[in-house]
């Protein structure tokens, strides 16, 4: 199956299955840029004001809720598209997200280890 027939494929199939209650299915493109990194999501069906972006230790989480009705009561459930640990090289204080071309963009600035950690050891005699 050329490459073209296999993308209408899936994206049929992407489109039959929000039709019947399901999620379009969110698109994420790492980049890598000369100062840091760039991570670009794409939520179709998604409004960017639902879209959250989270440092929690040293994890980063891209998320959005939504409200799950569960014994009369409304719970507000995540949908994680995006949830991995912060390489050492990024500055994480520096960490900041805009909307732009309908893509939420987290900016990852690199930190001064991007360059590499070097330090001769000297070794003590005892």
């Amino acid at each position: 199956m050329d490459k073209k027939k296999f993308q209408d494929l899936l994206t049929s199939v992407d489109v039959l299955n929000t039709l019947h209650g399901g999620i379009s299915e969110p698109a994420v493109k790492l980049q890598q840029q000369a100062t840091g990194r760039e991570i670009r999501v794409r939520v179709p069906g998604v409004e960017k004001e639902a879209l959250q972006v989270e440092v929690h230790n040293n994890s980063l989480s891209v998320f959005y809720l939504i409200p799950i009705d569960s014994a009369g009561k409304l719970i507000q459930m995540p949908v994680v598209i995006y949830n991995k640990t912060i390489p050492y090289f990024i500055e994480i204080s520096e960490i900041k997200a805009v909307y732009e071309d309908n893509e939420l963009v987290v900016q990852l600035p690199y930190n001064k280890l991007s360059s590499g950690y070097n330090k001769k050891i000297q070794i003590d005699e005892e």
